[in-house]
């Protein structure tokens, strides 16, 4: 009975890692805020694919789903990640 929890330990803490490089994967420049034109072109890109903001009953399949058609876009487009209106660098 005490190697269940020690496994439960191991599966947290493989989960924790990959959760980390996922993180660090984005491409995220915060010394390049964001304007209000790009985040209101954001939006439109994910409502675009299909996101609904007011949708709250089905919000995190909806919005994984938007998230992965927008990434998606991006990367047929060359933009790898980054928002409506902003170029990769």
């Amino acid at each position: 009975m005490n190697s269940l929890p020690r496994v439960a330990l191991g599966v947290l803490a493989a989960a924790c890692c990959f959760a980390s490089v996922a993180a660090l994967a984005q491409p995220y420049n915060p010394s390049v805020p964001l304007t209000r034109a790009q985040v209101r072109a954001d939006l439109v890109e994910w409502r675009n694919a299909g996101y609904d903001p007011l949708d709250w009953i089905n919000y995190p399949e909806n919005a994984q789903r938007a998230g992965a058609i927008v990434a998606q876009r991006r990367a047929e487009h060359g933009t790898a990640g980054a928002p409506a209106g902003q170029m990769p660098q």
